[in-house]
């Protein structure tokens, strides 16, 4: 019966394979060398195959023996795994974290928390969520992530925040677009001339829950990702907002040209961000490092006006 099967026949037969001799494997082991010829034996039987051929001085591996020595590191390292996760566990380790961050987070500073965190907590599970506006909170609310990155819109009612840093969002458009050379860098641009051109409304899935934010003219298309505004915006399809790091290459390499409206003072539409989660809840220290990192991260990717505390 394979079932019966046990750790140490397994890592006895890795032992005899690695120090390529019973004797060896024995010596290695502290037991003696009738044991471990037992157990290869008892192994075999149980497996119905032969792992070793015993038909020279020293054995050497079948053919069956090589592909089962595979199989049997593999069922080594996983038990050594879960007894390095329950360890863990039991020293308070969290044996998963859930984050969703609003799509205004710089995708930069994301990426590299999700990189070092594998690093530094490799057995740890790490769900991540991307959504718009109120959606974010939605998800902290009802259980499904354990933290939450919101903007100002979100409605973090019965939530506990502390704030990360803040995103300024910048008017522009594509290079190609008729507003582009609506006059030199700084020149205010009338509202009644943004109301002849199409602006690109970042929108929620499932339909507008929170209030209208920055909305001037009365043609909008309306989009769910940041990425596809962007790239709508770039391909001279309207006018609209975007968060300043994201952009900061393209308006560098002149894809988009950015717009003054007069309806707007310069930096009127900064958007603190804060990181949210519910009350009472107790974070491991997976959870404590990722709600440190996350102040870290996208203050430094995103740079630019803090929000007062």
């Amino acid at each position: 019966m394979h079932d019966s099967i046990t750790l140490e026949q397994l890592r006895t037969f890795i032992a005899v394979a690695d120090e390529g001799s019973f004797s060896a494997a024995a010596r290695k082991l502290r037991r003696v060398q009738s044991a471990v010829s037992h157990a290869m034996a008892n192994l075999e039987s149980q497996l119905g195959v032969a792992l070793w051929d015993r038909s020279t001085r020293i054995p050497a591996l079948t053919e069956h023996g090589r592909v089962l020595l595979a199989a049997a590191r593999r069922v080594s390292a996983d038990a050594d795994a879960l007894s390095s996760t329950a360890q863990r566990l039991a020293g308070g380790l969290d044996p998963l974290v859930s984050l969703c961050v609003d799509a205004v987070f710089p995708l930069s500073a994301l990426v590299d928390l999700c990189v070092e965190f594998a690093r530094v907590y490799p057995t740890v599970e790490l769900v991540v969520h991307t959504e718009t506006m109120a959606a974010v909170a939605d998800r902290v609310l009802d259980g499904t992530c354990q933290l939450g990155v919101v903007g100002p819109t979100a409605t973090a009612q019965g939530l506990e925040r502390q704030h990360l840093t803040s995103v300024r969002m910048v008017p522009v458009v594509g290079k190609t677009h008729p507003l582009a050379a609506a006059g030199p860098r700084g020149a205010r641009v009338a509202t009644e001339q943004l109301r002849e051109h199409v602006q690109i409304v970042l929108s929620e899935r499932g339909g507008a829950r929170s209030p209208e934010q920055a909305v001037l003219s009365p043609r909008t298309w309306r989009v769910v990702d940041l990425q596809t505004k962007r790239e709508l915006l770039c391909a001279g399809l309207g006018w609209g907002n975007l968060p300043e790091h994201m952009i900061r290459d393209d308006l560098s390499a002149g894809r988009l040209v950015r717009l003054w409206p007069a309806a707007w003072g310069d930096d009127e539409h900064v958007l603190p961000l804060a990181v949210v989660h519910r009350p009472g809840l107790v974070q491991g220290p997976a959870g404590q490092w990722v709600l440190k990192r996350l102040v870290e991260l996208c203050r430094q990717h995103v740079g630019g006006p803090e929000a007062p505390r």
